[in-house]
């Protein structure tokens, strides 16, 4: 295989092109087979164990839908805006002790594994197959995360579009809570906000394979048991999302995806009396379990899981924007930002000390990109020979407002800009791909002379 040559990558990261969202009944009905036959499997397994080695049945998220949306069943977008995606949602991840590049950077190393334009679908590129040879687990997984929530953004942008739809990672946010391990959760929240009301937050999953559609179905019945793992109010109704994505060594990306809806999943608003957001909350020390209704005369029994009961409401809601805070600033390479909105159990520690670039990220590179300022921090590495810069950041006004624990005008301010980023994947000046998203970061890439 002859490499591409690096401005040919950086082009085609900034290259249009499509995927396929698949939600119907059938998908549904499906995923309801597959998990039948996951369930009989370890009922099998179960039989064989002792006695007192048995677990208990696996609970599943019930009445799972296909999703409406929109549209011809697709989602346009580019190789760089997944990758940004992706980015953001590690960021917290504590994904190694090199966080500069084990956890910040993570995404960079799927720059050429996808292919595609605007009249097509996208797909795995050559490279992109070889590399899923040697590590196919890790990236279909990664990439499930960056596909599957760039679809969970835009179905939730457009049901609630009178609302900013924020990526919260779930263990970092539990982790406020609750110090149980080895306990089925989501890997993500989805906080639907807007300032002075309060918030709908939804449990999310996403699964990602190098196989078929299938594979799809085995993936997002064992999801269903992961976003199962949480209630926020009542018992079974709060709404969920589970995705799979399909990444075909021959065949475009389809994105599989389910919802649960419910009246659940509301939180109510921190007061300003009390600080509002822009106040820690104490670390709490709940037990991992969730309380069930009644059944009758019969009392109710807890089951093993995380419940966000209405006492819980507007701490577990503070805790929510602040963890999503903490991810703007470590995405920046702020440690000292970081850390004054995480706990201890949280990572806080992770963030604190003596930052150097050589083992971590650093916030001390700016940029004007698409006409606004950003300050964040870069990596320069070789790609295919050249060297090239990558630069991730917030625009400046908004990371002094984060910097400052300013988390109420942050929202305030990015409301209303929501509907004013611009769109472009690209910026002549800058000579390389540039994403912005609607939390006022930004992702960019380019060629050094």
């Amino acid at each position: 295989m002859v490499l591409k040559s690096a401005e040919d990558v950086l082009g085609d990261l900034a290259q249009c092109s499509n995927i396929s969202l698949h939600s119907d009944s059938g998908l549904a009905s499906a995923v309801a087979a597959a998990a039948a036959d996951a369930d009989e499997e370890r009922a099998k397994k179960q039989a064989e164990k002792d006695t007192k080695d048995k677990d208990t049945a696996l609970r599943r998220k019930p009445e799972l839908q296909p999703i409406s949306m929109r549209g011809e069943g697709s989602v346009r977008l580019t190789p760089w805006d997944v990758l940004h995606v992706l980015g953001r949602a590690i960021a917290l991840s504590s994904r190694g002790a090199a966080r500069g590049l084990a956890e910040h950077w993570g995404a960079l190393k799927y720059s050429q594994a996808l292919t595609g334009d605007i009249g097509s679908f996208m797909k795995l590129s050559a490279e992109g197959k070889l590399t899923a040879d040697q590590y196919k687990t890790l990236q279909s997984g990664e990439l499930g995360i960056g596909f599957g929530l760039v679809a969970a953004q835009k179905v939730l942008a457009q049901r609630y579009p009178d609302r900013v739809v924020a990526i919260v990672p779930a263990d970092t946010t539990l982790r406020a809570g609750w110090s149980a391990r080895g306990t089925y959760r989501p890997q993500f929240f989805a906080e639907l906000w807007k300032p002075g009301e309060p918030s709908l937050t939804l449990p999310i999953t996403c699964k990602g394979n190098h196989s078929n559609v299938a594979h799809s179905h085995g993936q997002l019945a064992s999801a269903s048991a992961h976003v199962e793992a949480v209630h926020i109010g009542p018992w079974n109704e709060t709404p969920a999302l589970i995705l799979s994505t399909e990444l075909p060594l021959d065949g475009p990306v389809t994105v599989h995806a389910l919802c649960a809806e419910g009246s659940g999943g509301w939180l109510s608003r921190p007061r300003a009396e009390s600080g509002g957001l822009d106040v820690q909350p104490s670390e709490a020390h709940y037990f991992p379990q969730i309380q069930l209704p009644a059944n009758g005369d019969e009392p109710p029994s807890p089951v093993t899981g995380f419940h966000v009961t209405p006492e819980r409401y507007e701490w577990f809601g503070r805790v929510l924007a602040r963890t999503a805070a903490a991810g703007l600033t470590a995405f920046a390479g702020d440690g000292r930002a970081t850390a004054q909105y995480l706990t201890n159990r949280q990572g806080k520690k992770h963030f604190t000390g003596f930052a150097h670039a050589a083992a971590v990220s650093v916030r001390d590179a700016d940029h004007t990109l698409l006409g606004i300022h950003f300050v964040g921090t870069d990596h320069v590495f070789r790609l295919n020979g050249p060297r090239v810069e990558a630069f991730s950041g917030v625009a400046s006004d908004l990371f002094h407002l984060l910097a400052n624990g300013q988390v109420e005008q942050y929202r305030r301010e990015i409301y209303e800009r929501r509907s004013a980023w611009p769109s472009n994947s690209s910026n002549d000046s800058w000579n390389g791909p540039v994403s912005v998203h609607p939390d006022g970061t930004v992702l960019a890439m380019r060629l050094l002379s």
